[in-house]
């Protein structure tokens, strides 16, 4: 009775592996249809561009400072020429040094943004996992070379539903 019950595991074993349920997506599609997608590319749009305004206007500044500073520069004392000099050093300082700050900041924000939009998708996609009863759900963003496709359910549009989206 014994070696029947093994015998019967063995033949029922590749039954049970595909009875499993398999799921893929592409989360890139996902993301990019969400309004809050692009409400957040709006937002870091126009972030930028005030980061990119007060740049031009500390460029027009040293610009304009360095030019009165050559047409002047022959006929000023020694004293108020080198500290010139050092006033226009610190402006390209300061410039550099938010030019930096600016990149970081942006990019902390749209981190922000894409861990709540990704945070969502998650979500949505454990839902119908759970709902399907599916064994994975694979994401094809991420850079998998091949899903079969009669083998694996794409749930892009389940998951899509879940989140409101179309």
């Amino acid at each position: 009775m014994n070696k029947k019950f093994i015998a019967m595991l063995f033949l029922l074993a590749p039954l049970t592996l595909f009875a499993q349920k398999f799921g893929h997506l592409n989360s890139g599609d996902i993301i990019q249809a969400m309004p809050e997608y692009k409400a957040a590319q709006t937002e870091l749009q126009n972030l930028e561009k005030q980061y990119s305004d007060e740049l031009k206007m500390m460029e027009t500044e040293l610009s304009k400072k360095s030019e009165e500073y050559e047409v002047q520069k022959a006929t000023l004392p020694e004293n108020i020429r080198q500290r010139r000099e050092t006033e226009l050093q610190e402006l390209y300082g300061r410039m550099q040094q938010y030019y930096q700050q600016s990149q970081q900041e942006l990019q902390k924000a749209s981190q922000d943004k894409m861990a709540s939009l990704t945070d969502k998708i998650t979500k949505a996609i454990k839902e119908v996992g759970v709902a399907g009863g599916f064994l994975y759900i694979f994401d094809t963003a991420s850079g998998i070379p091949y899903i079969s496709e009669t083998l694996s359910t794409d749930v892009t549009a389940q998951v899509k539903a879940k989140l409101g989206i179309q």
